[in-house]
């Protein structure tokens, strides 16, 4: 399959997931191709035909030299200057999906010429995504105002294989496509793991036997948010044809609000989505460059802060906090169906001790001691993300730092460790419907079945570690499974 490219509104969360997910390769359009071509000749033109002009990295020099004008016979030579020098980022790689929409994202610049580059340049670009191995892009040690340090190591290859020309290199290092690719990788991302703590949740809701009133549908109307209205509505969805026999009163408080934090998470997931599709289509470049008009009739370059993403990291630190939030949750439930004077379950559930022994908890007891030590490590990676500061040695301008590769790497520490969480409530609460004899309502029924067959049924103590950690390993799989779901 090919994803083709006409304008930058085809740069879409469901193309980064066919390009930098499923492996799709991308196709620039002829009417894409004649745009960026004509631009760029207009673009000429305008550095042609204005000696006063002023365009960073074209007629000035970059960095700490922006200040120095270049003379003509200058600008061709300062456009050839490899950028090797600046390359210094090193640390744990972005995944290749990642790296996958970052070269993607990177073409929302190109494509209706705002980056006055040539169609040689375009093409190139795109073709990156045509299967082969892509440059490796450290996640570690992004300080920079921009994202030169991710940008250049990806893009230095090319830049050797071609005689760059003016505006060239700047276009494919300045810009926020990192930014981009790396909140809409979170919100892909998001999506599986919002349908996996509804399934858990839902077996631990029919393992507790709470009751179905704390999940009605007329909850939907009288909360009147339909981030909370989606959540009610995804729980019953996997309890439709429960069992009977429930509790007769209200469950403990993590039963009952369950509908309402999974309403934020919902609601997490709609901020990442927007402010993925806004950055993937938006013009990022500095400077970029604007197409004719009647009042400029060979077009203009603004210089601007376009390289600066500043919705991505609060999407990303709002999915964190949640996931954080999740694990509570994850912890509390786990508890509270362990406990047998407030679940009801049998004292089965404490396997290896004789019913009324006070001196340990069998193997399962233990479980929530776990769960405690993954929520504090997602409670450390969900702190908010403040604007770093950047004091580059020479340079005057970069003043201030992006803070969205921190975001994104506090974003994916606090979800694997909800994964470890819902890993261990599952087990619990499978454990519980097997004490019980009971089975999972329909819905649940395939998955409670995968989850035995990974951790099955404890009937004596063992060693569980291994198996929680196949489990957890195995939803942190789903979570990034390129495979297409239902909505």
């Amino acid at each position: 399959m090919t994803v083709v490219l006409t304008t930058r509104a085809d740069i879409t969360l469901d193309a980064v997931h066919r390009v930098a997910w499923q492996g799709e390769i991308v196709r620039i359009s002829d009417q894409a191709l004649h745009c960026i071509a004509a631009c760029r000749q207009s673009f000429l033109q305008l550095i042609d035909n204005d000696p006063e002009v002023v365009i960073y990295g074209v007629t000035t020099a970059m960095g700490e030299l922006a200040s120095s004008r270049l003379a003509r016979a200058e600008r061709d030579k300062h456009a050839r200057l490899k950028p090797f020098a600046a390359a210094t980022a090193f640390g744990d790689p972005l995944p290749d999906r990642v790296v996958r929409g970052i070269v993607l994202a990177r073409l929302a610049n190109f494509l209706e010429g705002h980056a006055a580059t040539t169609p040689r340049i375009a093409l190139a670009v795109a073709a990156m995504l045509d299967g082969g191995p892509l440059p490796t892009v450290p996640a570690s040690g992004q300080g920079g105002a921009g994202e030169i340090l991710a940008l250049y190591p990806l893009f230095a290859e090319l830049s050797t294989r071609f005689d760059l020309e003016v505006k060239e290199r700047g276009s494919l290092i300045n810009g926020s496509p990192c930014g981009a690719a790396l909140v809409a990788d979170a919100a892909l991302a998001a999506r599986n793991r919002v349908r996996l703590v509804h399934r858990v949740f839902a077996l631990s809701i029919e393992a507790f036997r709470a009751p179905l009133e704390h999940y009605d549908a007329a909850l939907d109307a009288l909360w009147g948010d339909e981030h909370e209205a989606a959540a009610l509505c995804g729980l019953r969805a996997y309890l439709d044809g429960t069992g009977t026999g429930r509790r007769n009163y209200q469950a403990p408080v993590s039963y009952r609000i369950l509908p309402r934090v999974l309403g934020q998470a919902h609601r997490a997931l709609a901020a990442a989505e927007q402010a993925a599709a806004v950055s993937l289509s938006s013009v990022s470049d500095n400077p970029v460059y604007v197409p004719p008009d009647g009042t400029h009739p060979y077009g203009r370059c603004l210089s601007t802060g376009g390289y600066h993403n500043a919705m991505a990291a609060p999407a990303l630190d709002g999915l964190a906090a949640i996931w954080a939030d999740l694990c509570l949750l994850c912890d509390r439930h786990s508890s509270k169906l362990l406990n047998g004077r407030v679940s009801l379950l049998p004292d089965l559930l404490l396997v290896g001790r004789e019913p009324g022994d006070s001196d340990g908890h069998g193997a399962l007891g233990y479980v929530p001691m776990a769960v405690i030590g993954y929520l504090e490590q997602a409670r450390a990676a969900a702190q908010r993300t403040f604007i770093p500061g950047s004091e580059s040695a020479g340079s005057g301008q970069d003043d201030v730092a992006s803070p969205v590769f921190l975001a994104w790497s506090k974003e994916e520490r606090a979800g694997r460790c909800l994964d470890a969480a819902l890993a261990m409530l599952a087990v619990i609460a499978s454990q519980a419907l097997q004490a019980t004899g009971r089975s999972a309502p329909p819905p649940l029924r395939q998955f409670l079945d995968e989850v035995r067959a990974v951790v099955p049924p404890v009937d004596d103590d063992r060693v569980l570690g291994p198996e929680l950690q196949r489990l957890a390993d195995s939803f942190t799989a789903g979570v990034f499974s390129a495979t297409d779901h239902p909505s």
